[in-house]
């Protein structure tokens, strides 16, 4: 986390802003923020806008004073005022090798693309999305068992290093090329709903960039069904959906192209469960369909 590695380098934080705290759990009582759990551990003045074109709250950030605003993955809009307040600009952390990925969800999107790599650009913000330039970039690689989750989380650790090493050693921005430029749109839930037409390369994909959220989904008579890891199989002549293996040890489905070797799935209102577990409370018949 950028908040952390910030403090364990010494830098002096004058405020922190992070999103209002938001219902979470099956009571929907108010959870706050990891950051501002941090921020509360420390003793941090903390803010949380509904929006950042409040003047109350860009009053509170021209008050602070601060040398350098860091943001990372905040969910709201910079005005240019505030943009203009620090001595230093506004420095985003985000998690793509920019232009490639600006948006949203560059995560998701890298591995739906089937991206080798990816990683950490520290880029010096504007009034565009994601279009200022560059200070720093480092990339690192996507691995076939890397899911939005892990992703994220080595993102994370790297973002929290480059960030500090940008305000060490500032550096004059490099713009983006422009012609190189890719959109990451926000993720829809209705796109993790399974194909099975799809190739089984591409819906290992779907299965890794929606875990942990929302979770690849598909139906088995008429229930819904989450897939959480698996892997591609070899070739088959059945009908796309259709298993084709359901012994004790592994769960085997057709697709358009190939078969997907399913290691771990969750039945609607039950626990993520690793294939034979399943099949133990589940049994499948060969040529039973999934997504009818």
């Amino acid at each position: 986390m950028a908040l952390s590695a910030l403090l364990n380098a010494g830098h002096r934080i004058e405020l922190v802003l992070t999103q209002p705290d938001r219902p979470a759990g099956r009571g929907l009582k108010l959870e706050p923020s990891a950051v501002k759990r941090l921020a509360l551990a420390h003793g941090l003045v903390i803010a949380q806008p509904v929006t950042l074109t409040d003047e109350v709250a860009a009053e509170q950030i021209r008050a602070a004073k601060v040398d350098a605003m860091v943001v990372a993955a905040y969910g709201l809009i910079l005005p240019k005022a505030v943009l203009a307040m620090p001595r230093l600009g506004c420095l985003n952390i985000h998690a793509s090798l920019l232009p490639r990925w600006r948006g949203a969800a560059p995560i998701q999107r890298a591995i739906l693309a089937g991206d080798s790599e990816t990683g950490i650009t520290i880029m010096q913000m504007n009034e565009g999305l994601d279009t200022g330039g560059m200070l720093l970039r480092q990339n690192i690689a996507i691995t076939n068992d890397d899911t939005a989750g892990s992703l994220h989380d080595k993102l994370a650790a790297l973002g929290g290093e480059l960030i500090v090493r940008a305000l060490a050693h500032p550096s004059q921005a490099i713009p983006q090329e422009e012609g190189m430029a890719t959109y990451a749109a926000k993720i829809d839930k209705s796109e993790a709903r399974i194909r099975w037409t799809d190739s089984a390369l591409q819906i290992h994909r779907q299965i890794r960039a929606f875990n942990p959220h929302p979770g690849a989904n598909t139906t088995l008579d008429g229930v819904n069904i989450k897939l959480w890891h698996a892997r591609v199989g070899s070739g088959h002549d059945a009908i796309p959906g259709e298993v084709v293996d359901a012994t004790s040890e592994r769960l085997v489905v057709a697709c358009g192209e190939n078969a997907l070797e399913i290691h771990e799935l969750q039945r609607a209102g039950g626990k993520r469960l690793p294939a034979k577990a399943f099949l133990t409370g589940y049994p499948l018949a060969l040529g039973t369909r999934f997504g009818s």
